[in-house]
Order: structure tokens, then sequence, then C-alpha cells
């Protein structure tokens, strides 16, 4: 798939998981696709992550940040947010020759500020 045509299946997923929509979702995946959630050490069936991202609690925001082409596939690097809390994640697609999600692998992590020890010694400058 072409750059162009990996950030709208970015932009279509992201726009399905926070609005957690089921069926939409659930298109998006290949028969017998996998999820992978390194973070909480969990490992899905496309089903079972649909069923995860639709019961999670409250109503998200999000958008996709980065989409880089890699073998195989393409990297996305999603925010996420609600209220005060914020999440990103880096999220590994292995897509079928059709453009289907076979194997997803996503890493989250929180948002906030660096630790104190760290932003006393003053080795970094903020992102945004």
């Amino acid at each position: 798939m072409r750059r162009n045509e990996l950030e709208a299946l970015a932009q279509r997923f992201c726009e399905a998981v926070v609005r957690q929509q089921e069926e939409p979702l659930l298109a998006f995946f290949a028969p017998g696709a996998q999820v992978c959630w390194h973070c909480s050490n969990e490992r899905f069936t496309a089903e079972g992550y649909v069923r995860a991202n639709c019961a999670y609690p409250g109503s998200w925001k999000g958008e996709v940040e980065r989409v880089d082409p890699i073998p195989g596939g393409m990297a996305a690097v999603m925010r996420v947010w609600m209220g005060d809390a914020s999440f990103h994640t880096a999220s590994f697609f292995r897509l079928t020759p059709e453009g289907k999600i076979a194997a997803l692998d996503e890493y989250f992590g929180d948002d906030g500020q660096a630790p104190q020890w760290r932003r006393k010694m003053g080795l970094a400058q903020p992102i945004r």
C-alpha cells in the first residue's frame, strides 16, 4: 500500500477505536488476526480486542500523529485522551495484501511530566 493509503487506513482505524464502533472496527481485521498489548501482557483475538476496546469506560478522542510504512504493513503513533487523561500508543500493523489487519502489536504510555529528578538536571527541552 502507498503511504497515503496507509495514512487513510490509520485515520479510519483511529476514528473507529475512539468512537468505540464495534462493527466498523471488527471489519478492519482479517480472519484469525491477533492483537498484542505488550505493556499489559495481553493477547486478544480480533473479537476480544474489539470487545475490550468498546467496553473501555468513557468517551475518548484521538488523533494519528505519525504513520510510516514498514515491511508488510505500517507503524503508527496515535494519541488518545479523555479529560485530563492522555496516552500515546505505538502500533505496528501487519497487513494482508487486501489491507486487512493480520496482526497488531501495541505499546501504550501515559502522557505526563518527566520525573522531578530528571527535570532538575535540565538536560531536555519540552517537545510541545
